[in-house]
């Protein structure tokens, strides 16, 4: 997981910086309201892909004794940062900038510059966008879209994917805008385009500050592994009940968990201890996932507990 969403970061880095550079020089030869808000989106996710990869290292490092869990949750601050900026930046500089140009407007020159530099744009973040994709799809499996963007844990290609989908959608609108401009021959429609990608950008914003803000908090493994973990500790001879399993996430790929587990009365510590190593040797090697792994004994029958 780790290794597929260092490459889409990167693919997404790489086109992002030649297509910031590419929109500020058409802005600065067209005049365009909606090609300079595009360079700023532009230039605002690179640096948060910069942001996403540094988070990425940090995440890696080993646990010590100030952070005995790791430094996972360092990937979910910066995704979450990350949602800051694209509010701040990216939607508050394209509301303010289209805001002036519709207050003052002013004719652009030869817009196929724009055009130009627009469908390189979006052919470029096609290409990012389909990469991205491609490792969403993997792991969300059979799932919907939406569920799967509400249920993932790997932070980095959400946001990608996100912003993503929003820079297609604000290259679309650029065009338009330049389009309506040179046809009415009026110059605040260029500007309104700049005013609805910051309202776009801002959507997205708040939708990646919403899933990086739960990530951040702290959420459960899938269903699917929490009753699979059940399943393990249970079918082990002498464990009689299972209890709570308590699981969450400090990365895509790291994930703590704790399984309260009734022992039979008739075993001994000495058995009790072998029973623990064997369950979490079981874990740790069919789910590597599983950085941190306790099985606490507990008397479930006797406190009146579901098994």
């Amino acid at each position: 997981m780790s290794g597929g969403s260092t490459k889409v970061i990167l693919a997404a880095l790489a086109a992002n910086v030649g297509i910031a550079v590419a929109k500020f020089v058409a802005a600065g030869i067209t005049g365009s309201s909606a090609m300079l808000t595009e360079g700023v989106h532009s230039l605002v996710d690179s640096a948060n892909h910069v942001l996403l990869l540094y988070g990425q290292k940090r995440s890696g490092k080993p646990a010590d004794a100030m952070h005995p869990l790791g430094y996972g949750r360092e990937l979910y601050f910066w995704s979450f940062v990350v949602a800051i900026l694209v509010f701040a930046l990216g939607a508050g500089v394209s509301v303010y900038e289209g805001i002036l140009h519709i207050l003052e407007p002013e004719h652009a020159g030869s817009p196929i510059i724009a055009y130009i530099v627009l469908a390189i744009a979006f052919a470029l973040e096609s290409g990012s966008t389909w990469i991205a994709l491609k490792a969403f799809n993997i792991a969300r499996g059979k799932r919907s879209m939406w569920k799967a963007i509400r249920d993932s844990k790997d932070a980095p290609t959400i946001v990608i994917l996100l912003e993503n989908g929003g820079a297609l959608a604000g290259i679309v609108i650029a065009a338009v805008g330049i389009a309506i401009s040179q046809w009415t021959h009026n110059p605040a429609w260029d500007g309104a385009a700049s005013v609805l990608i910051g309202l776009l950008l801002g959507l997205v914003a708040v939708v990646l500050a919403i899933e990086a803000k739960g990530l951040l908090i702290g959420e459960s493994a899938d269903p699917e592994l929490i009753e699979a973990l059940r399943l393990a500790a249970l079918s082990r001879k002498g464990v009689s009940g299972i209890g709570d399993v308590i699981t969450v996430h400090h990365s895509p790929d790291q994930i703590v968990a704790i399984i309260e587990a009734d022992f039979d009365n008739t075993l001994m510590a000495s058995d009790v201890e072998r029973l623990v190593d064997e369950i979490e040797a079981d874990v740790r090697s069919r789910w590597p996932n599983v950085s941190h792994l306790s099985v606490r004994p507990r008397a479930l029958i006797a406190k009146g507990l579901p098994i």
